[in-house]
């Protein structure tokens, strides 16, 4: 297995954990358990950027920019729903 499938099979499973963590946070009962769900997700969340990062400095993550256009059309349709 090389570099670039190692780091996506990691960000895969770190992106899984997150989206655990995130279910946990929002479940949780009490406010301890609350705590320690948010932590991990906060934990999880900066450790998928870092290997994001990583990732896409290597050119392992590309990346498109969105056409302009398109996000004033967006904005447009949803500031006039409001």
């Amino acid at each position: 297995m090389n570099d670039k499938d190692l780091l996506e099979d990691i960000l895969l499973t770190v992106k899984g954990a997150s989206d655990l963590y995130l279910h946990g946070t929002i479940e949780s009962s009490t406010p301890n358990v609350h705590s320690a769900f948010d932590k991990a997700l906060c934990d999880s969340l900066e450790m998928q950027n870092q290997i994001y990062s990583k990732m896409a400095a290597k050119g392992w993550y590309p990346s498109e920019q969105a056409d302009q256009n398109k996000i004033n059309q967006a904005k447009q349709k949803f500031s006039a729903q409001q």
